[in-house]
């Protein structure tokens, strides 16, 4: 099957959209100011769309985030450009510049403003089970074949997809989307909370005592809290916890393919990126930085806005504002330091290895 590649995102069979909307519009939305031409800001330009530099037309908004792409914004299509300060003079006449501080906050508020989230149409489908006793706000959406489990609590506005169990006595705060095949229980959800398909929030932790004849599970009595505006990404995992609860704090966003381990706590605004993992009783400040693969061990505390980096082994404290690499975990600096003595020592002749090792 041939498929021809759009001219811009936003394919309508899957995505909402709205407007046109006119230049003066976008700058509201994108707290941004407008600038240009007198012919590009007097005409009644009005957008359709956004699109990438290299392919934006004259009824679409692009932007410009990094100077690798000075190049494709001086030949662009686009009716209008979001940009840095630094780079107004390279919009073409043509082109309505959109001048922001942070342009790439401003892009997200404008795609948004092009394609917001997709309303909730509400009701509960009538191959969805509702528990005893549960209440369902009468705006919320119950999707097929879900479970909602007795008294649980949905709030107003949530859109629940298909497939979803809601476990007993479980609160979901308003305006929160719960995509399909997630499974919650002992949890409580705050406000504008997004769990993405396959999210598994509440199941035990991994916890056990070792008798004389083998294991024997500790129970695991706490919760999981997810403060307002916390999403989760698809096929991720948070443990309640065992004696405490489980917290991730206030707009805190993890990827795919996260774990979190029991009475692990999460401050706010944090990030977790994909396939890391976040062991037992681990406490994290706020807006802390987890990148891909790594691993915190448990019963360790990690200062306000600290850097884990990738694939990093962390097996003790990290200072507040910390940059850490490696494993086990060192300062950024000190790490590539050993990396370059490491290569330097790899070209040296072998006796040459050998007498310094000597010394």
């Amino acid at each position: 099957m041939h498929v021809q590649e759009q001219s811009g995102p936003g394919d309508t069979r899957f995505f909402v959209s709205a407007g046109p909307f006119d230049a003066a519009e976008l700058a509201r939305c994108a707290g941004a100011e407008l600038r240009g031409s007198d012919a590009a800001l007097d005409g009644a330009a009005r957008f359709s769309g956004i699109a990438p530099l290299q392919s934006a037309g004259a009824e679409q908004v692009s932007f410009l985030d990094n100077r690798r792409y000075l190049p494709l914004l001086e030949k662009t299509g686009a009716g209008a450009v979001i940009v840095a300060p630094a780079f107004v003079d390279k919009v073409p006449a043509h082109a309505i510049a959109l001048v922001s501080k942070t342009p790439y906050l401003a892009w997200a508020r404008v795609a948004s403003r092009f394609y917001p989230a997709p309303p909730v149409n509400p009701g509960i489908h009538p191959t969805a089970i509702v528990g005893d006793g549960a209440v369902i706000d009468p705006s919320a959406a119950i999707g097929a074949f879900s479970v909602i489990g007795a008294r649980a609590r949905i709030g107003a506005g949530v859109c629940i997809g298909t497939h979803v169990t809601v476990g007993d006595g479980v609160e979901i705060g308003a305006r929160s989307r719960i995509g399909s095949h997630v499974c919650l229980s002992h949890a409580l959800l705050g406000e504008r909370v997004t769990l993405l398909p396959g999210v598994r929030i509440g199941q035990e932790g991994f916890g056990f005592a070792v008798g004389p004849d083998g294991f024997e599970t500790v129970p695991q009595l706490g919760r999981v809290i997810l403060e307002d505006g916390v999403e989760v990404g698809a096929n991720s995992t948070i443990d309640r916890g065992s004696i405490r609860d489980t917290l991730i704090g206030a707009g805190s966003r993890l990827d795919n393919l996260v774990q979190i381990g029991h009475n692990a706590r999460l401050g706010r605004c944090c990030i977790v990126v994909s396939q890391a993992g976040i062991s037992g009783s681990t406490e994290l400040g706020d807006f802390v930085t987890v990148a891909a693969q790594a691993g915190l061990i448990g019963h360790i505390k990690i200062g306000d806005k600290a850097r884990i980096g990738a694939q990093c082994g962390v097996m003790s404290d990290v200072e507040a504002g910390a940059d850490v690499i490696g494993s086990p975990a060192m300062p950024f600096r000190e790490f590539f330091r050993n990396v370059a003595f490491l290569r330097r020592l790899a070209k040296k002749p072998a006796q040459d290895r050998g007498r310094e090792k000597d010394d």
